[in-house]
């Protein structure tokens, strides 16, 4: 069973930084995509920053210049710097991975999700 634990979520005053970490653990093969995405009260998730297993990261608008996703496929773990943050940054922030695993002789892939971490930004 592959599980996702996420931390490092608070209450932030406006400006400052958090950094959230989310760690894969279980029986798989390779993690490919790894990404971030967050749910205010009333909205739909979106995503906020994904990065590839080679490295290559896209962020949404809202959040360039200001987070950073990153990777550390030693301890199959993601991560999101968040700076600059802003009272429209809370949200529950969710981390999401594509992960690759055997089932028998075969090689399946699975969206997996963590239980989410909440991010609270102070005006």
């Amino acid at each position: 069973q592959v599980q996702l634990v996420e931390s490092g979520g608070g209450l932030v005053q406006a400006g400052g930084s958090l950094r959230l970490s989310c760690a894969a653990s279980g029986r798989f093969f390779s993690i490919n995509n790894m990404g971030w995405y967050r749910q205010a009260p009333g909205n739909q998730r979106d995503v906020v920053a994904a990065i590839t297993s080679d490295g290559t990261t896209n962020y949404a608008d809202s959040v360039k210049g200001r987070f950073t996703i990153s990777r550390d496929n030693a301890k199959n773990t993601v991560y999101l710097q968040m700076n600059s943050l802003k009272p429209e940054d809370t949200a529950v922030y969710y981390c999401n991975a594509v992960i690759s695993a055997y089932i028998g002789t075969s090689l399946y892939d699975y969206n997996y999700w963590g239980q989410g971490t909440q991010v609270t930004v102070s005006s």
